[in-house]
């Protein structure tokens, strides 16, 4: 039995949804780690498109249990929306599938008002956030001062928690000019739909103790990519939790020995959605070539991603920092029309040649790609399910992104459908 962790090992936008519904099929039970309602893993299921944003992508197959835990920060209204959304199209969902963890912070409707309020006001300093409150969520977590889903059981515990946080933001929304919050009418419209939400509630970390004493196969899903993480992303320009493999373990209540196997999503270029650094991006027709055949756009913004060639200096550096044992390379047949495809291998900066990402962003802006050019193949490699099949330029190319990288390919997606991928290495197997 391996228990395994999904993460995106660039800026997001890797194609984990599909990765991650493969192994979800195998998995017995699925657990959301960090993040809020901005995932936007998309499900194609015989024939049925699921656009997951907050629930765990185990939820929409029969027999599997899905968990929320608790470093994850949950849209109680945009929860229970997707819910609704999900069941219309015949997905059963209940408390046994799943589990919503008590110590899960709520963001509430300031939060996002705040997300939009600095967004907007940031010009070009903005960070170029999913404006879903999810950071200002983040921010009263680690300043102790949030809502959580057990203080939903307690009218009077909810009323002493409202009030703390409020004395917080309605300070600063006076500041800004903005109408202060009424405490009570958001305590009645958070114990209305109180019930709904609290009866998915449950002790995550003693659940998934209990699956792991069965023997069941866990699968930890992440959101966002590892360079979008607060500690080790191109910071400022990142999200607001962890988002690293190592997160599995405090978002959701297990040691770190419940981890068997840290599988990261990595497509064949580069993309990025919002502001921030990116250092190998094309804005020529290459660019708009890569972003117009993998349509690049964002599943829970519709933003148009940005596009560039791939960057090996900071998939090795997420490899690293993340534990990666291997890799799902996805999106290989954008490339399959390109004359020329390139890699970048190194960085030049103030003339000095590096083989990492520096830490600083005025550096990270600064820093030039060094490429390794190698021949395109110029025909289809869609829907090939055997690696032996690739044209012999794709072959090359995979087996020095591999070596470049230091971490094996277990797997190679040649289409956005599910059975067009060539598997090498089953994560799940012993």
């Amino acid at each position: 039995m391996k228990n395994i962790v999904v993460v995106g090992s660039q800026w997001g936008d890797e194609g984990k949804g599909k990765i991650v519904d493969w192994l979800s099929d195998q998995a017995d039970v699925v657990v959301r780690f960090q993040g809020g309602h901005n995932a936007g893993h998309t499900l194609v299921i015989n024939g049925v498109t699921y656009k997951l944003r907050l629930l765990p992508s185990g939820i929409v197959r029969k027999q599997k249990i899905s968990i929320i835990g608790n470093g994850v920060v949950v849209d109680p209204w945009a929860l229970l929306d997707e819910i609704n959304e999900i069941k219309s199209k015949g997905v059963e969902i209940n408390e046994k599938n799943l589990i919503l963890s008590e110590a899960a912070n709520l963001i509430l409707p300031f939060h996002k008002e705040m997300d939009e309020i600095r967004e907007d006001s940031a010009g070009k300093s903005k960070i170029g956030t999913t404006r879903r409150g999810i950071g200002p969520a983040y921010e009263d977590k680690v300043g102790r001062r949030s809502i959580r889903v057990m203080d939903l059981i307690s009218e009077k515990n909810l009323d002493h928690r409202l009030e703390t946080v409020l004395i917080h933001h309605n300070a600063i929304r006076k500041g800004l000019g903005k109408e202060i919050y009424k405490k009570d009418k958001l305590k009645k419209e958070l114990l209305k739909i109180a019930p709904e939400i609290l009866k998915y509630s449950q002790p995550v970390w003693k659940r998934i103790d209990e699956f792991k004493l069965q023997g069941k196969k866990i699968l930890f899903e992440g959101a966002q990519g590892i360079l979008l993480d607060v500690d080790h992303g191109t910071y400022p320009f990142v999200t607001s939790s962890n988002t690293v493999a190592s997160a599995a373990a405090t978002g959701s209540g297990c040691g770190p020995n419940s981890i068997n196997y840290v599988l990261g999503i990595t497509k064949a270029y580069t993309t990025r959605v919002g502001e921030g650094p990116f250092p190998t991006e094309l804005t020529d027709d290459i660019g708009e070539k890569l972003g117009s055949i993998g349509k690049e756009f964002g599943t829970v913004t519709s933003r148009k991603r940005r596009c560039g060639w791939f960057d090996g200096v900071l998939v090795r550096q997420t490899i690293k920092i993340s534990g990666i044992n291997g890799i799902a390379l996805t999106k290989l047949d954008v490339l399959d029309h390109l004359d020329e495809i390139r890699m970048c291998i190194a960085y030049e900066i103030d003339g000095k040649k590096i083989d990492y990402l520096p830490a600083s962003v005025d550096d990270q802006f600064k820093v030039k790609p060094i490429y390794k050019n190698f021949k395109g193949w110029n025909c289809s490699t869609k829907g090939i399910k055997n690696f032996d099949e690739l044209p012999e330029n794709a072959k090359i190319y995979i087996k020095e992104l591999e070596k470049f990288i230091e971490a094996k390919v277990a797997s190679i997606s040649t289409s956005p459908e599910r059975n067009d991928t060539i598997l090498l290495v089953n994560p799940f197997s012993d």
